[in-house]
């Protein structure tokens, strides 16, 4: 009798491992394949992309506004020339180290990114794509004069498979402008505003149709002074350079200053007290740790609460 159980008892043991066994590799399969998942994606520069479901190490310098509004953390922040960074963006990047905006072949290597978010078809020019693209996924997003910062964060929100969270923000800050209209109505009305930036002892202005230029003319409905019309007809960056004899008679009500260069010349200069804002003492300043030289829907928010607060 015993020598009867004995052999079936072992069987069903070993059955019950058998099964086991297979859950255990089961599982183990499935793990890796969800480590693993990829979408595949065709980016600005029709590349086919394999990108990571859950990439935890990102690059993607001047594109940092856009994710942390996605609430994405680089593992890199955008720099240029002596340690220049997207001050406005420092509560979200602080201690976050820097890379250089021409991304450094071997700096990118150190990093050991698992997504490369590429901000302009300059950026990977000459090859660089290729050699990128061997040390992680690289993902060209629109760019060019033509595409809106709206259009970015929709790109970007398809990568990172947030289309909803994207269309939320743009929600949100159609949202604001549309208070922002209400509460300054009568300051919009019929006046016309100007953006200069002065460094170096230059000053530049911003085109009508890009940063700021868009943020005042388009979504708030601000007049588009003369001088700003003339430069935005030939405009190929955000800033087009005018001279000081230019501004002199630059008829705008509101000048709003990015200022880097408190000690420039240009503001002991007798034109510069000619320039009617000034003199009617509706220069409204700002200094190069603003959000005023960038673009993203939080550089955005950020100038719509400027104006809101230097005109209220």
């Amino acid at each position: 009798m015993i020598k009867r159980v004995l052999p079936f008892t072992m069987l069903c043991l070993f059955a019950v491992f058998l099964v086991s066994c297979e859950n255990s590799n089961s599982s183990t399969d499935s793990d890796t394949n969800a480590e693993t998942q990829t979408r595949t994606l065709t980016d600005a520069q029709d590349n086919e992309v394999e990108i990571p479901d859950q990439a935890e190490r990102i690059i993607a310098p001047y594109l940092e506004d856009y994710l942390i509004a996605l609430d994405e953390q680089p593992i890199a922040q955008w720099t240029v020339g002596e340690g220049q960074i997207q001050e406005y963006l420092q509560d979200d990047l602080k201690d976050i180290p820097t890379i250089n905006f021409d991304l450094p072949y071997e700096d990118v290597l150190n990093f050991e990114p698992d997504l490369l978010l590429i901000e302009s078809d300059a950026t990977v020019e000459g090859g660089k794509y290729e050699e990128y693209e061997k040390i992680a996924p690289t993902y060209v997003v629109k760019n060019g004069e033509d595409i809106s910062w709206e259009e970015r964060l929709e790109d970007l929100g398809q990568v990172f498979d947030k289309k909803e969270q994207a269309e939320e923000v743009e929600t949100n800050y159609q949202e604001e402008v549309t208070k922002a209209q209400d509460q300054l109505q009568n300051e919009i009305d019929g006046n016309s505003v100007a953006v200069i930036w002065v460094t170096n002892n230059s000053a530049f202005m911003v085109a009508k149709d890009r940063s700021s230029g868009r943020l005042l003319y388009e979504d708030l409905g601000f007049e588009v002074p003369e001088l700003t019309q003339e430069i935005s007809e030939d405009a190929e960056a955000d800033w087009t350079q005018v001279s000081l004899e230019s501004l002199s008679q630059l008829d705008a009500d509101y000048l709003f200053l990015v200022n880097s260069d408190e000690s420039a010349e240009m503001f002991d200069d007798p034109l510069w007290n000619n320039i009617p804002a000034v003199e009617n003492d509706q220069l409204f300043e700002f200094g190069p740790d603003s959000s005023w030289l960038y673009n993203g829907p939080i550089a955005y928010t950020q100038m719509l609460d400027d104006v809101k607060e230097s005109l209220e």
